[in-house]
């Protein structure tokens, strides 16, 4: 009940005119220029691992210093969107087994679509798990907080919706739901502070400009609509948390990456701000930072003592050429303790509710009618007497 009252909570705001804050005036810094950057994610040992078209690229975050990885990283095609997840080692329920650390998964998004697995420690690539039932791949991360298990959870578009699947350890995959909204990008999932949405998935859908919260059951929500501009390769792109302890140092980071398809042209550049820019704009730990593909508009989602996560403020843009790709990763120099785990859901069990609830039923019905035409064709014939 709590996400339904929290729901219609939200829906009360998206119709008001008090959610329209006034704009703030914050710049993405122009950090680092790599080649072909198209997500950053970390951090690993004090630095930052960007994918590239060109290969996986270490940065340290403290120098800026950039070098490329001692890994045989596939190179994805150029224009593709073959994001990456680190691994943070965690066990996944109902398992014997856990993911490896430190280790890099990354999607293959040509036919057929598969992840990817890279040992950062030996260096070695190795096809993970091919995912059926999806026509290409568009968003990967890892759960950390519990609800779907610790599993690696990828999305991709099949019919004209988006699958939604999750996979364990041991490469097996389970969807969770094949009906969710369009959507696609930098994903992540929330941390338990995030409200009513504690724990779900959370993707922005550049389209309609909502931000959804998919459960480990499969159901969908708006969070909120992110006030940013919409449409194909405009819309918000990149999602990512503040964590714990960020607001004693730290910065977030997004890709913006070069291209010719469109007027957001891109600056080949990981853009960056501080977490003093942040607190000073009233950011916290715990909020959502999204930002939009063309021009970087970014948003921070805050939620309320009630649960509702409908609070949205405009930070800025980057620049208006600007390209924003991958995930919106912030990092603390000095990261806070983890929050406890969540309990897991029931791994698509919503999708299944109406066969299962009414499965039993069925099932003692056939066996009542086999038994009753049995009973029929055992029961002798009356002979009838003159």
């Amino acid at each position: 009940m709590h996400r339904l009252g929290a729901a219609l909570f939200a829906g009360f705001l998206l119709l008001s005119p008090l959610t329209a804050a006034a704009r703030a005036n914050l710049a993405w810094e122009q950090w680092l220029h790599v080649p072909g950057v198209f997500d950053v994610v970390g951090p690993w040992g004090g630095t930052l691992l960007l994918a590239t078209e060109k290969g996986l690229y270490q940065v340290d975050t403290a120098t800026g210093e950039l070098f490329p990885a001692r890994v045989s990283l596939p190179i994805p095609a150029v224009g593709s969107e073959a994001y990456i997840a680190l691994s943070p080692g965690l066990p996944v329920a109902g398992t014997r087994c856990s993911f490896p650390s430190p280790a890099l998964y990354l999607l293959k998004t040509a036919a057929p679509p598969t992840v990817l697995l890279v040992d950062l420690v030996s260096g070695a690539s190795r096809t993970f798990v091919p995912v059926p039932g999806v026509d290409t791949l568009s968003g990967i991360a890892f759960d950390r907080f519990g609800r779907f298990g610790n599993r690696l959870l990828v999305i991709g578009p099949h019919a004209g919706r988006t699958v939604v699947d999750a996979i364990d350890c041991n490469g097996k995959v389970s969807t969770v739901t094949d009906s969710a909204p369009t959507m696609e990008g930098g994903m992540e999932v929330a941390p338990p502070s995030f409200g009513a949405y504690g724990g779900d998935l959370i993707v922005p859908d550049e389209y309609s400009g909502d931000i959804i919260a998919v459960t480990p059951e499969g159901t969908t929500q708006v969070v909120a609509r992110n006030g940013l501009a919409t449409g194909t390769d405009i819309g918000a792109e990149s999602a990512g948390f503040v964590p714990a302890g960020f607001l004693k140092g730290g910065a977030a980071y997004v890709a913006d990456r070069a291209t010719a398809n469109n007027a957001h042209a891109g600056t080949d550049t990981i853009l960056r701000l501080t977490s003093a820019q942040l607190q000073a704009e009233g950011v916290t730990e715990g909020d959502l930072l999204v930002a939009s593909e063309g021009g970087g508009g970014t948003v921070v989602v805050h939620c309320a003592p009630d649960g509702s996560c409908s609070n949205v403020r405009s930070l800025g843009q980057a620049t208006s050429a600007a390209h924003i790709e991958g995930h919106l990763l912030a990092v603390a120099d000095n990261p806070g303790s983890a929050p406890p785990p969540l309990p897991p859901g029931k791994l698509g069990s919503a999708a299944q509710g109406g066969l299962f609830t009414y499965l039993p039923y069925g099932v003692g019905l056939i066996i009542f009618a086999a038994i009753y035409l049995y009973s029929r064709r055992r029961r002798p014939s009356r002979i009838r007497l003159p």
